[in-house]
């Protein structure tokens, strides 16, 4: 007898929702590794360009003929694409390509120093130091912000200050790096040295750093809903003017001090590290204090007391004022930089849109920080005749002075609003 054959059927299995990603660890070594490695980010994004007050004053010496407002392009450069190729590089991000952001940026920045070294003219500096480490600040700009909210949730705070930390570190060593080794190898091994130092601290987020998750859509570039909201408008504008006189005092303060005779040489080029050390702790202290009071709230006396201190320089004719400046403007000026996006938090009510409207805002503040070097400099003139300090320092003072009228009047529900509880999380 033959038994006629089974037939068996195969079920078809259904497919799984989509797993939510797994919560943050909030600790561990790969997390803390993630940390050191945002660390060494900030330290060759922010932490470079706050080095480019020592390159002004450098650079007036070495290359006579080039006038201050010429210099000054090659550092405004540089801050400029950092924020607009950080806000462009968003999406990018977005869509899991972590790795190549920071291959990219990693070697934009090492070959930016030694291009540099070989430079002899102005073109050459522009184009190695404003442009090519620029490209590269701003490419690793998104990572140095956007890791760690998935590694960290409740300790996020914490894992930020210590990033962001890196930036005011980068300030302090980088200065005091090439004052040490120009007259002992030159400028161009100096550079070069700069140049490996920022590849070997790089080294550690290409090898450690990893995209644990990714947002379900890549953000969007533009938030049209954005250019109707006045007081975003009316809060990006005062941002523009503040930072248009924050970065005149960063680009000039070492220059005025040596050709003004206000220092020795030597603490000229030390008063960049002074000002970056106090800026590190205005980048924490203003922050912490933002949860209670309201970004809002700080950031209007914030702009008053870096124009004040913009102003008080007409008046400085000795080191014990400069350095008073440097220390109270270097921490209020890390207040400046460090509540913007706060603010930005507070003052979108769509949450989803934190980061498209974070990129749109400093795209926009670039444009301030772009005009801030070549316009002091155009202001203060050159020569070897008398130089208009006075007209530079009432340019860069009034500046931040007519933004604080902005941002002294927000709208009334973001006066002390409740950020986020991880605000960071959408930054760019």
């Amino acid at each position: 007898m033959i038994n006629a054959p089974t037939q068996t059927t195969t079920a078809t299995p259904t497919p799984n929702p989509a797993s939510k990603p797994p919560p943050p660890p909030n600790g561990g070594l790969l997390a803390w590794l993630h940390v050191l490695g945002g660390f060494a980010l900030f330290l060759n994004t922010w932490g470079l360009l706050n080095t480019f007050g020592v390159f002004q004053t450098y650079y007036a010496t070495s290359h006579p003929t080039t006038s201050p407002s010429a210099i000054a392009w090659i550092g405004s450069t540089q801050a400029t694409l950092l924020l607009i190729i950080g806000a462009i590089t968003g999406p990018i991000y977005d869509r899991g390509h972590l790795r190549p952001l920071l291959v990219s940026g990693t070697t934009c920045i090492f070959l930016g120093h030694i291009f540099l070294s070989l430079s002899t003219q102005y073109y050459q500096l522009l184009l190695s130091q404003g442009l090519l480490i620029g490209i590269g600040a701003g490419c690793l700009f998104v990572p140095c912000i956007s890791v760690l909210p998935s590694y960290f949730s409740t300790r996020l705070g914490l894992a930020l200050g210590l990033d962001v930390s890196g930036s005011a570190a980068g300030g302090i060593m980088y200065p005091i790096l090439l004052y040490r080794l120009l007259p002992r190898v030159g400028f161009a091994w100096s550079v070069r040295i700069m140049g490996f130092v920022a590849l070997a601290t790089l080294a550690l987020p290409l090898a450690v750093m990893q995209q644990r998750t990714h947002p379900p859509r890549a953000r969007a570039l533009l938030d049209r809903a954005a250019l109707r909201d006045p007081h975003y408008g009316l809060f990006v504008g005062a941002s523009l003017l503040a930072f248009l006189g924050l970065f005149v005092l960063l680009f000039y303060l070492s220059y005025a001090a040596e050709r003004r005779r206000l220092a020795s040489q030597e603490m000229a080029f030390y008063i960049v590290p002074i000002l970056n050390a106090a800026s590190c702790v205005g980048r924490t202290v203003p922050n912490a204090l933002a949860d209670r009071v309201g970004p809002l709230n700080l950031i209007a006396p914030c702009c008053w007391v870096v124009a004040g201190c913009l102003f008080a320089m007409v008046g400085v004719d000795g080191v014990a004022g400069l350095v008073a400046v440097a220390l109270v403007a270097g921490f209020f000026s890390g207040a400046l930089i460090g509540l913007p996006p706060l603010c930005f938090v507070s003052l979108t009510k769509e949450k989803a849109m934190i980061g498209t409207r974070m990129g749109m805002g400093f795209g926009v503040i670039g444009l301030g920080v772009l005009a801030a070097g070549p316009g002091g400099g155009a202001i203060l003139g050159h020569g070897e005749g008398e130089l208009d300090w006075t007209g530079l320092w009432v340019f860069g003072g009034n500046s931040p002075n007519y933004s604080q009228t902005s941002t002294s009047n927000p709208p009334h529900n973001s006066l002390s609003s409740p950020l986020l509880p991880s605000p960071q999380s959408q930054y760019l």
